[in-house]
């Protein structure tokens, strides 16, 4: 069972952290506190629009499974360089285990950066598991009234099959990994997340997704009910090609997630780098 863990997480591994290493070596991080600019910046931001964001909620970005701080340090350099205050909150022990423990965890996260920044409210820039994560918390751990935005990125709100993949390999159900098990189309835990509002509390609610994203499948259980708004990035951008992990580092997503974050209509710039 260990071996058949291992070789899981190693494909796994493969499948998503070469690609955020790579994209992350041209975009080094940034030092502690410095503001750092994207190579390409997706769109000009006004003094107004910067002074505007400094002064916003600070933004965490809750990563997914066996996703490290570092692949998501380019959306993280986009928002600080736009005025955000921002930290990265990589899921314990890489996302492996009980997604409703990493949403505990979460949970302490979201009260040490309200106490250390003495916001009130903080808002969630979530990619793939760590939606999951974030409304777990929003839902039964008190996060409604500690989160203004939600803002999700390819995050398998109702599951998605690429969960069974590892059984068509001859391992077993997600080879014993919990969190991939609990992201199966049917699982226990998604019944539970899912039973009643999608969108409780005064939240936000968001989410983003592509027609090319190759972990969540369909990729419409990306999306949320109940007066969420609900963006496919090919609905304004047909010939946008985004990947699951692009959704983190491509400038049209990002500009999106910037509108959500402002409260603003969103309209993605499609030509954004």
């Amino acid at each position: 069972m260990l071996l058949r863990t291992i070789l899981a997480a190693t494909v796994t591994a493969t499948a998503l952290l070469v690609p955020a290493t790579a994209a992350h070596a041209a975009a080094p991080p940034a030092a502690p506190g410095a503001v750092t600019a994207p190579a390409a910046p997706a769109s000009t931001v006004t003094a107004a629009e910067r002074a505007a964001a400094a002064a916003a909620d600070p933004v965490i970005v809750v990563g997914g499974l066996i996703g490290v701080s570092i692949a998501y340090e380019p959306i993280a350099a986009r928002l600080r360089a736009d005025g955000y205050r921002v930290s990265i909150y990589q899921l314990p022990n890489l996302g492996f285990g009980d997604i409703r423990e990493s949403a505990r965890a979460l949970s302490s996260y979201v009260d040490q950066v309200r106490a250390a920044t003495g916001a009130s409210r903080v808002d969630l820039v979530t990619h793939s598991e760590g939606g999951l994560v974030s409304r777990w918390y929003v839902k039964f751990l008190g996060g409604a009234a500690a989160v203004d935005q939600y803002v999700s990125l390819g995050s398998p709100q109702y599951g998605t099959y690429v969960a069974n993949i590892l059984a068509v390999v001859g391992l077993g159900s997600c080879a014993g990994i919990v969190a991939c098990q609990q992201m199966t189309i049917g699982s226990s835990f998604l019944a539970d997340l899912n039973a009643g509002d999608d969108t409780p509390g005064p939240v936000r609610w968001t989410t983003l997704r592509t027609w090319q994203d190759e972990l969540v499948r369909p990729v419409d259980n990306a999306v949320l009910a109940d007066g969420a708004t609900n963006v496919l990035v090919q609905a304004w951008c047909p010939l946008r090609v985004v990947g699951h992990l692009g959704l983190v580092l491509d400038g049209t997503t990002y500009t999106a997630v910037r509108q959500a974050l402002a409260g603003a209509a969103i309209r993605p710039n499609c030509f954004a780098v």
